[in-house]
């Protein structure tokens, strides 16, 4: 009995070893197959330096699909952040952060950003009384400079709303527009209690001058998808019965851009039970689309256009719309283009983006290069878990490799 096993297990293995052989040979004839049916140049055998066309690699296949035309126009290295200097420099016990684009008026640079005081303590202290996050509990201000580096702080924009209104907690996040002399801001908005099954919504304000007074929209002019469920009672954001839309259980970071006689509002999406993926976080960016500024806007049926990304950073270029994409995703230290401001393709990878929360100077000329309007600009820095500043940034276009003295 114990031979027959013995022999039966060998005859097993033998097989098996057949067997894989036998796929092994079929793979590598599929791949002289798969080779063969590519039309591969010489000149992208060179380029790629690929050894053998007869036998392709997952990787040199990629390759060969990349598009032929794509150059290094798109490709950009970030420096190190630098301080501001005046009343945006570093003040201890003090939040500034997500800065708005800037744009130019009366021979001044304007910014608008978010601003709270004070330590925050997560979700583990009162809901109702403490400050959850640094963006909790945030109004936002405005301030001017001459130069893009010392800056003067001219007052609050934009309070939060009153107890019971929709914006009752907290507005941060804002985004500038001026079209047809009149200014529009846009910015997240929280209600209280700040729970963690909290759902963000967007808010709307405008001003026939940069200096208010704003006016503020009585009602969000976006909220999340309403079509996830939440399982049980417990505050557990991960704690699903269906995810639902991308954006179902916030929307964020609002940025629109008046494009073909429409308003594209871009935003991010988070999900309900939201979870980690190869790429980190899920989170992906939206676009709804309106006939004025001040809305209604529809969301697209082609959300989401994004497979990855944090902050909103949009810009005009080429008849269409370019969108740095970071921090979160499989697609994160892109930047990507659409032609229709919907349909985003992959323009470059970036070693990386020191610049978080990016205020675009929209004072520049967007067409004369596809990444002109990065040149530079304003971030946020973490200065501690509690307080953030804001900083400049600057970035250059990188064509070639020499190594030093070369």
């Amino acid at each position: 009995m114990i031979l027959k096993t013995k022999l039966f297990l060998h005859l097993s293995l033998v097989a098996l070893l057949v067997s894989c052989n036998s796929k092994s040979q079929e793979s590598t004839k599929s791949d002289v197959k798969d080779s063969n049916s590519l039309q591969i140049t010489k000149e992208q055998i060179d380029h790629l330096g690929i050894t053998d066309e007869n036998y392709l690699s997952a990787a040199s296949k990629r390759a060969l699909k990349w598009p032929t035309n794509l150059g290094n126009d798109w490709f950009i290295e970030f420096s190190y952040l630098q301080p501001l200097k005046g009343d945006l420099a570093y003040e201890e016990g003090v939040v500034r952060r997500d800065p708005s684009a800037m744009i130019k008026e009366n021979g001044k640079y304007y910014v608008w950003y978010s601003k709270s005081t004070g330590p925050c303590d997560g979700f583990g202290g009162d809901v109702e009384k403490d400050k959850v996050f640094p963006w909790d509990r945030c109004d936002i201000w405005y301030a001017t400079s001459k130069d893009g580096e010392t800056w003067k702080e001219e007052g609050l924009a934009i309070p939060r709303g009153k107890k019971g209104a929709y914006d009752d907690r907290s507005v941060f996040t804002v985004e500038i527009m001026k079209h047809e002399n009149k200014y529009y801001l846009c910015y997240q908005t929280v209600k209280s209690p700040y729970t963690v099954r909290v759902k963000n919504q967007i808010g709307l304000a405008w001003s026939n001058s940069p200096d208010g007074p704003w006016i503020k929209s009585k009602k969000p002019i976006l909220s999340p998808a309403d079509n996830g469920i939440w399982k049980g009672e417990k505050q557990d954001r991960h704690a699903v019965i269906k995810k639902g839309d991308f954006d179902s259980h916030k929307v964020h970071d609002p940025c629109i851009i008046p494009y073909k006689g429409k308003f594209h509002l871009y935003y991010k999406g988070e999900q309900m039970g939201e979870k980690i993926t190869f790429g980190g976080r899920q989170i992906r960016h939206g676009v709804a689309i309106a006939d004025k500024p001040e809305g209604p806007y529809v969301k697209s049926k082609y959300n989401p256009i994004s497979n990855s990304g944090h902050e909103i950073c949009v810009w005009p270029y080429n008849g269409g719309i370019a969108s740095l994409i970071t921090t979160d995703g499989p697609e994160k230290n892109t930047i990507q283009w659409s032609p229709d401001g919907i349909n985003f393709e992959i323009m470059s990878v970036l070693q990386s983006v020191n610049a978080h929360a990016i205020g675009l100077n929209r004072t520049v000329d967007n067409e004369k290069d596809p990444t002109e309007i990065l040149r530079w600009g304003l971030s946020h820095v973490y200065n501690s878990w509690n307080y953030q500043s804001i900083m400049r940034f600057t970035s250059k276009r990188k064509v070639e490799h020499r190594a030093p003295g070369e």
